[in-house]
């Protein structure tokens, strides 16, 4: 407990240095471009409490959260057949690490020349940018397996339904949230960028909208509601890590 009141009082006192020396820099510089700090949070305050501009950031929760889901089963339908038999890896593998290694704007370029619905451009830009990265932690789940728990599990000759959930599925799950605790923020950066060019609504839309009034304080409010919406969700997924792998020790979970 001591440890993790440390920890917190560490957070804070870098913060608020952080905005100390914004507050300070709005003293000598134009508030376009160092809006004091009690502007910004007045800004952030208002669009929580103000449904039409809280309604945006849902818009962009719900991309993310839809594009993610996407990845995720996509990602376990490819992760699971490899795992079961590893020589299709040799052909799947070059086309995730391809994948992995194209830009998120070079597919929000492809996705305006492919599609027309702004909805299914997004959520295909939130799949192709995650999929690798979900496929690859499945995988490394998978194959962390241990050896003799299979062997003793197959012992009992168990069916393919009973297998999976009581030896694959407990042996994945933390691998699984890792990947959604890690995939979260990248979707977070990857979804401003498709709304910045395609979309109608939503956080990135808004960011675009206070660039045009050259309004940095209403940007950093915009861009503060999508960090909490990251802590929030990551906070969620924590417990519901600690939730499901409530079975193992303390300090393995810790570890």
């Amino acid at each position: 407990m001591n440890q993790r009141v440390t920890k917190f009082l560490q957070a804070s006192a870098s913060i608020a240095v952080l905005l100390a020396a914004w507050q300070i820099a709005s003293l000598f510089f134009p508030h376009y471009l160092f809006p004091p700090v009690q502007d910004v949070i007045a800004r952030t305050v208002k669009i929580l409490l103000n449904w039409a501009e809280l309604s945006q950031v849902l818009e962009t929760a719900l991309r993310i959260f839809a594009g993610l889901a996407g990845a995720f089963l996509l990602g376990s339908l490819i992760a699971i057949p490899i795992g079961r038999y590893p020589r299709i890896e040799s052909y799947v593998n070059p086309f995730l690490i391809f994948l992995q290694g194209i830009p998120a704007l070079s597919w929000v370029i492809v996705a305006i020349i492919w599609f027309h619905g702004t909805e299914f451009r997004i959520f295909f830009i939130m799949v192709v940018t995650t999929l690798p990265a979900f496929t690859f932690q499945v995988l490394d789940s998978y194959r962390s397996m241990s050896k003799d728990l299979f062997e003793m599990t197959m012992a009992f000759r168990p069916s393919g339904w009973v297998l999976f959930r009581v030896l694959i599925v407990p042996t994945i799950v933390p691998g699984i949230l890792t990947a959604w605790k890690i995939n979260l923020g990248s979707s977070a950066r990857v979804v401003v960028v498709a709304e910045l060019v395609g979309a109608t609504g939503g956080v990135g839309y808004e960011l675009l909208r206070q660039q045009q009034l050259f309004d940095m304080a209403g940007a950093l409010a915009w861009t503060i509601q999508l960090v909490l919406f990251v802590l929030v969700v990551q906070q969620l997924i924590v417990w519901t890590e600690t939730w499901l792998l409530r079975y193992r020790p303390v300090s393995e979970r810790a570890a």
